[in-house]
């Protein structure tokens, strides 16, 4: 591949959703030439033109790049490769991901000619928006699975550079670790653990005769201050901002909850993401329609803890002009992995 220059090389966007139009938006802002990959007539093809982007179909964008960015959800991912971006990507052209699953799990077998690497934003699109129109920068991770080129490390990291992500000491990775702890830090942590800790506490304090309402404060809405505290500085900072009464109870009895049976469980959900029984079931299920990823949603918004925070939300008045998240995000903070299919 023959690059326009070695620091602008032409890059194609497919998909616009949350991280889709932050990269975009960001990298053009870097001087970069860019141009968005979408269906014709699709649900984002609108906002695309209206950001100013030239909008062609994915077969086109992609024959016109010399990186593509593939920024649409997981589960269309190896269809789209298989069908658009293999036939016309530029031969010696960069295949780039936000995230590895589908390289990794081997949904996607890139062509032995192609650059392949990973650049991974720490953070949901609006954020990565946001920090960069302000000088910084979320931070990333980068990976190269493939170097055909020579300089695929190097085009990575113009990339990140070009989203804002390399102001911030972006973090060499591999595919195996970007999606293994990815998937991990989702299913036992931030979504999946946190959840369903939040929907226990509820349901104690509620089944011990507490009012609904105070007990949504105390498990679910006060979260925010401890998640922020944490994100400012660690454990270390909490200690410093919460009463002696909250960190001895802390230390004296948060390991009545989190115990050697927890991290036993964490370690199987560990194992199952490392062994690819996590994605062969998360593939199957989304082939067959997704009938019981429906099922388990649904149970999780017709949760009561739901109907009481939507009441009480409603006279948060300071909610309205507070920075919103993701409305589209996936199971994942950043995800951003839910961007539109092309």
């Amino acid at each position: 591949m023959t690059t326009s220059t070695a620091s602008r090389p032409k890059i194609a966007i497919v998909g616009y959703g949350s991280q889709g139009r932050a990269h975009a938006l960001n990298l053009r802002d870097s001087g970069f030439d860019v141009t968005v990959g979408l269906r014709p007539g699709g649900p984002t093809e609108i906002k695309a033109k209206a950001d100013g982007f030239t909008v062609k179909s994915p077969a086109e964008a992609v024959a016109g790049a010399e990186i593509v960015a593939v920024l649409t959800p997981d589960m269309v991912q190896a269809q789209l490769y298989r069908d658009v971006i293999e036939p016309n990507i530029a031969q010696g052209a960069c295949l780039l991901f936000a995230h590895g699953f589908n390289v990794h799990y081997g949904q996607i077998a890139p062509r032995a000619d192609l650059d392949v690497v990973l650049v991974a934003p720490k953070g949901p699109g609006a954020l990565v928006r946001r920090e960069y129109e302000i000088g910084r920068g979320v931070p990333s991770v980068y990976a190269v699975h493939q170097d055909t080129s020579g300089r695929a490390e190097e085009f990575a990291l113009t990339y990140c550079g070009g989203i804002g992500g390399a102001r911030q000491n972006a973090i060499k990775t591999t595919f195996k670790e970007e999606t293994e702890t990815d998937l991990f830090g989702e299913q036992a942590v931030l979504c999946g653990g946190a959840t369903k800790l939040v929907q226990a506490g509820w349901e104690t304090l509620v089944e011990a005769g507490y009012q609904p309402e105070v007990a949504y404060y105390e498990c679910l809405h006060e979260l925010k201050l401890i998640v922020d505290l944490f994100y400012e500085g660690g454990v270390t900072r909490m200690h410093e901002f919460i009463s002696e009464t909250a960190q001895y109870g802390a230390l004296t009895r948060g390991t009545y909850v989190v115990d050697d049976n927890t991290k036993a469980q964490m370690r199987k959900v560990l194992t199952e993401i490392q062994d690819g029984t996590f994605a062969r079931q998360w593939i199957a299920e989304y082939a067959s329609g997704n009938a019981n990823y429906k099922k388990l949603k649904q149970g999780d918004l017709d949760h009561p803890i739901e109907a009481v925070g939507k009441k009480l939300r409603a006279n948060m008045k300071w909610l309205d002009t507070a920075p919103k998240a993701q409305t589209a995000a996936p199971a994942a903070p950043r995800g951003e992995r839910q961007e539109e299919a092309a």
